[in-house]
């Protein structure tokens, strides 16, 4: 980089000041001095992975019993019982009526039961260490009700064979019922968790930001390679070009552009001199940084973020999950009808009946059909979120977003394009057409690779417009650029540098550049980050769901309020990643549920402690792996859509819930015999038809769910 190039890069930097804070003055200095003194601190350093949490991302919040849905592998779990389950169901009847497809031969039943033993200990493992959760947590649902059918349907089957040989009675069985229950359950868990896929680990992935080792500067300028955890503060050590830094710290020679890309979610590299602050992480693009080290271990800026999303993730989920709920009154109305069909069957009749009434009532408390009313309706949802490119990691972000409240949105990236773009252009006076003064202006600005005035070669290159050829090019310090061209002498300066007004109307938080001719003004630019084309339609979306959109930006307070005025929407700017994470907590507590939407490393924090996390995917894999659901497109009408996919995902929910429980409420109580007074009682037979009808309506109406077309 010349030296003519260096200066010219700070006469930009000082404009774009005016438009976008410099985010390691701001996410790593006030960050730092604030949040220490706060006493935020981690058991690690950086360089460390926090193994105790490496599954326990924001997608794992699930209490009740949902979190035990991960016992095990349940695709290969389904695999292997399959063939066992299989041949049961080849061998046994249902609620003893014999199918055309099956067959039995002397002593099946025998082979039935060691195999439906074999089924129970290897495939019913998950469930029953899932209702172990369910009931140390007081809250018994899904894995509870699974298991008591379960345990029901085979013991029962096993007194069934055992009474066939020694007393010579037949006793139906319900092996059948116990095989199908078990391989739908792990098939509804098996696709549940396909469709999901598994959550990344955020504070691995803050981990692999930082290098595993520093080169220190010694004694004569010598250099000693030391582990990243053993640096102290005051150490001086040498960054090369496209190394990460290894801590934070203080620029004392040299100067570079750094990309903190993945650590603030801005796009475009910042220029840093002597006396900038740099944060652990970040990456030093073509320049050789000597640096002094402020920040290690558990008080540098990642450390913190760590310490933010553990904290987070350590919160529980606020969804009510539905199908555990419905589950939950299954069990208890089924242990209750039993309960009351023991006792009132063994007055009125005898002790065999009371057991027969109370088993059928409680195999036919656990619909198959319930098994798969949520698993179908995710894995439709799934897949019609990916073919949007929306990728959802937890299904009860789905539900959570149907009750959202507020939506907080970070403005660089999310809602802007994140780059530099010329908004206006403006010619003063007649001497010179528009075309005319874009050439001279990217002719005067051919010579540097700063994203500002290469966002003005850009602007002259889409418009077919040639550049002028200037003679020569010199710095005007602190001010802009001068050259001549053609025998004529002309420079690009700052408003500021100007002095003067030029009645031009600028946009809120834009960056304004006066193009003069021997001293007159023959032209202005307004450069600046430009809304995403789906932005306008976004906000108008959330309002019309009732949700409050609100802009938490790290860019200072001008930027911020251009952009919210013209979305019309409130904002908070300068906010460091303790200020979003504060900002959501304080939302939550006041019983609203949040959507928070974020990049960066910055959003990390807030995007695990919100209700529902949306990262864009042009973001870091740190906001990844904290979020919820994944953007790939970063297209702000994407996330319109998620709300779209959260509605409608939510209902066809309810409504499978409806096919496959409902009738379960009213087959309970007949199940028990509550109607056989005046002849009426439900067969197992006609029960066991009503679940196949219940199952095949979920499956139907899991398919029936769609997204409309989003104008483009």
């Amino acid at each position: 980089m010349t030296k003519n190039e260096k200066d010219q890069h700070h006469h930009h930097d000082e404009q774009a000041d005016d438009h976008k804070m410099d985010h390691s003055e701001h996410v790593g200095h006030s960050y730092h001095e604030d949040q220490v003194e706060e006493g935020i601190h981690n058991d690690s350093n950086p360089s460390k992975i926090h193994d105790d949490h490496a599954h326990h991302n924001h997608s794992s919040h699930d209490h009740s019993g949902h979190e035990h849905h991960h016992h095990g592998n349940f695709k290969e779990i389904f695999l292997k019982s399959l063939p066992l389950g299989i041949v049961i169901l080849l061998l046994s009847p249902m609620m003893d009526v014999r199918l055309p497809f099956q067959f039995t031969f002397p002593y099946s039943d025998i082979v039935v039961a060691v195999l439906a033993t074999i089924l129970l200990i290897y495939g019913g493992k998950p469930f029953y260490q899932g209702a172990i959760a369910e009931f140390k947590e007081k809250a018994p649902g899904m894995m509870a009700l699974i298991s008591l059918g379960l345990s029901v349907s085979y013991l029962y089957s096993i007194y069934a064979v055992l009474a066939r040989y020694v007393t010579g009675e037949h006793v139906m069985d319900f092996f059948f019922e116990f095989a199908s229950l078990l391989l739908i359950m792990l098939l509804g868990h098996w696709i549940e968790m396909k469709a999901v896929g598994e959550a990344g680990d955020a504070q691995q992935s803050l981990a692999e930001l930082m290098p595993k080792d520093a080169h220190v500067v010694v004694e004569d300028d010598a250099i000693e390679t030391r582990p990243v955890a053993d640096l102290k503060v005051g150490d001086l050590v040498r960054v090369q070009a496209g190394e990460n830094v290894p801590a934070d710290g203080i620029i004392k020679r040299g100067d570079s552009r750094i990309n903190e890309a993945l650590l603030t979610g801005e796009s475009k590299p910042v220029v840093k001199g002597v006396g900038d602050k740099v944060i652990g992480g970040s990456t030093n693009g073509e320049g050789v940084l000597y640096l002094e080290v402020q920040e290690t271990g558990d008080r540098s800026f990642i450390s913190q973020v760590q310490t933010l999303i553990k904290q987070a993730q350590d919160q529980p989920s606020r969804a009510e999950n539905l199908a555990q709920k419905v589950a939950g009154w299954l069990f208890y109305i089924a242990i209750a009808a039993a309960v009351i069909a023991f006792v009132v069957w063994l007055f009125i009749a005898d002790f065999r009946t009371a057991v027969l009434f109370t088993v059928t009532t409680l195999v036919i408390a656990c619909p198959h059909a319930l098994g798969l009313a949520i698993p179908l309706v995710i894995a439709r949802s799934t897949s019609l979120g990916a073919s949007r490119g929306l990728l959802v990691k937890d299904r009860e972000a789905l539900e959570l977003a149907t009750k959202s409240d507020v939506m907080i949105l970070d403005k660089t990236g999310t809602l802007t394009t994140g780059e530099f773009k010329v908004l206006s252009m403006e010619t003063r006076g007649s001497r010179y057409t528009e075309a005319e003064i874009v050439a001279l202006m990217a002719g005067i600005e051919g010579g540097s690779s700063h994203p500002i005035a290469q966002s003005i070669v850009h602007y002259a290159g889409k418009q077919g417009i040639l550049p002028v050829r200037f003679d020569s090019i010199d710095v005007l310090s602190g001010a802009g650029v001068e050259g001549s061209a053609n025998g004529r002498k002309y420079g690009l300066i700052s408003q500021k540098a100007f002095g003067r007004d030029v009645a031009v109307d600028v946009p809120k938080g834009a960056t304004l550049s006066v193009l003069i001719e021997d001293g007159k003004p023959i032209g202005t630019v307004a450069l600046g980050d430009e809304l995403k084309e789906a932005s306008k339609t976004l906000i108008q979306a959330l309002k019309r769901n009732g949700i409050q959109p609100i802009m938490a930006t790290g860019d200072n307070e001008t930027a911020a309020q251009g952009v919210a005025e013209e979305l019309g929407i409130e904002y908070k700017a300068n906010q460091s990643p303790q200020d979003k994470y504060d900002l959501v907590e304080s939302l939550k507590n006041k019983g609203q549920t949040v959507i928070m939407v974020g990049d960066g490393v910055n959003d990390a924090p807030s995007l695990a402690i919100a209700d529902v996390g949306i990262a864009v995917g042009a973001g870091t894999q740190v906001a990844i792996d904290s979020a919820d659901v994944i953007l790939t497109q970063s297209d702000p009408g994407d996330i319109e859509s998620f709300i779209e996919l959260a509605n409608k995902t939510t209902s066809k929910m309810k409504q499978n819930l409806v096919w496959g429980a409902g009738y379960n409420f009213i087959a309970i109580p007949i199940a028990a015999g509550v109607l056989a007074s005046i002849g009426v009682t439900l067969a197992p037979a006609a029960g066991a038809v009503l679940m196949s009808v219940s199952t095949v309506i979920v499956a139907i109406n899991a398919m029936t769910l769609k997204l409309r077309n989003r104008a483009v």
